[in-house]
């Protein structure tokens, strides 16, 4: 499969996740329980940030032990970093930013990519090389509904995942835009209730995102 069929790929999984958690752990545990409760509260993939020494052992964990979740690996800087998490068996990738160099082997990695930038001059560059789903990071910072209506017009097919910033109550605007397939958020995974163990907090907050979904979609 070349860029085009990857990125229909990615399209088809963000579109089906609707609401995308950005989930940082610091144990095995934690990504073990926190992926449980948000897929018991009806959201299946997550974006696993590469923040921590044991992110990357955690993804591969989770492929291994709940084939149910999606898993993202996300906050992907390095070709390094994309290469271990191609390896540990992530299911897509995400990055917050992408020079050059990255763009270059984000194109040619065998799986979907949804590569980050903010700006619309390097959302063209991006879509130059072949990618219609890219991440708009950090989204509120950078214009958020406005930026996204703004793109709309001369760039219909460009499908953004908006991440940050973005919250509860804000979820259904940035769904609503025919542009946007996906929203990130940590609302449901705020790090406090990950390190509490609160993991009825994640599945009732997931469900409500879930519900967010479902309003926005008709389903």
């Amino acid at each position: 499969m070349g860029i085009a069929e990857h990125q229909v790929r990615a399209a088809e999984l963000l579109r089906a996740a609707g609401i995308l958690p950005v989930v940082t752990v610091h144990t095995l545990d934690q990504a073990r329980a926190v992926s449980a409760a948000l897929l018991e509260g009806g959201l299946p993939a997550i974006e696993l940030t590469l923040r921590t020494p044991v992110a990357m052992d955690a993804l591969a964990m989770l492929k291994r032990e709940l084939p149910g979740v999606v898993v993202g690996a996300g906050t992907v800087l390095t070709v390094e970093q994309m290469q271990q998490s191609i390896d540990a068996g992530a299911d897509f990738l995400v990055t917050p930013g992408t020079p050059a160099h990255m763009a270059d082997a984000l194109a040619a990695a065998p799986l979907p990519v949804v590569p980050g930038a903010a700006s619309p001059t390097e959302l063209l560059a991006l879509y130059a090389r072949g990618f219609r789903v890219c991440k708009l990071f950090p989204a509120t910072a950078v214009g958020g509904l406005a930026m996204i209506k703004g793109l709309a017009g001369p760039v219909p097919e460009l499908k953004l995942c908006p991440t940050g910033g973005i919250t509860e109550d804000s979820a259904a605007e940035y769904l609503e835009q025919k542009n946007v397939l996906c929203i990130g958020g940590s609302w449901m995974v705020p790090g406090n209730w990950i390190a509490d163990g609160a993991w009825d907090k994640v599945r009732d907050a997931a469900a409500g995102a879930a519900k967010i979904v479902a309003r926005v979609r008709g389903h």
